[in-house]
């Protein structure tokens, strides 16, 4: 017996579309929506590939808008079509290099790999072993009280997203601006059970 998650993300009908037209190196528009913002808009994009992060699945592909290479969420994208328009992948580009020091989908722009050291308290540290958070994860100390690794990595939003929700099971050690940005996040959170109830 195999027990599958039963949560589904939307979007997912469209995924041989976007498969063909990545094999077949053809543009596609579609209608998108982001979640912070009302407006609706058309896009028409040359897709390079599908990435698949936390059960959500993106097409990573160039907006024929800017020439920028972006992400575009399945489930927040509708009314896709495939165009007869013929796009060149291009020689000096690679998807894999791109997203080489990213952690989940959100491309690092022009922002550098920075040497992240994180502690973890033992018990925790058996997940962060037998998983770990990425592929340059390096462990520096390993013990009955803690499991210290260092990672390289851009520091994102989904990186950012991902350590908090290791709470007080982890501790930022280096460096410390991303410190100082986990400790503050997680104020936020603490005292909003100190705000006064409507």
């Amino acid at each position: 017996l195999i027990l599958l998650e039963s949560r589904r993300p939307q979007g997912t009908e469209n995924i041989y579309g976007v498969l063909h037209a990545i094999k077949n190196r053809l543009q596609i528009t579609f209608s998108y929506q982001k979640f912070w913002e009302e407006a609706i808009s058309q896009r028409t994009v040359a897709p390079y590939a599908l990435k698949e992060f936390k059960n959500r699945w993106y097409i990573m592909a160039k907006d024929l808008k800017d020439n920028r290479v972006k992400s575009f969420a399945l489930d927040r994208l509708s009314k896709l079509e495939l165009t007869n328009t013929h796009f060149e992948f291009p020689k000096d580009h690679s998807i894999e290099e791109t997203y080489k020091y990213c952690f989940g989908i959100i491309s690092p722009d022009k922002n550098e790999p920075q040497e992240i050291i994180l502690s973890f308290n033992a018990f925790q540290g058996k997940y962060i072993k037998t998983l770990p958070l990425h592929i340059t994860q390096e462990i520096l100390l390993d013990n009955v009280q803690e499991l210290r690794i260092k990672l390289k990595l851009c520091i994102t939003y989904d990186l950012i997203v991902e350590l908090l929700s290791y709470s007080h099971h982890m501790k930022v050690l280096q460096p410390k601006s991303l410190a100082d940005e986990i400790k503050s996040l997680h104020q936020k959170a603490f005292d909003q059970y100190n705000e006064p109830q409507e």
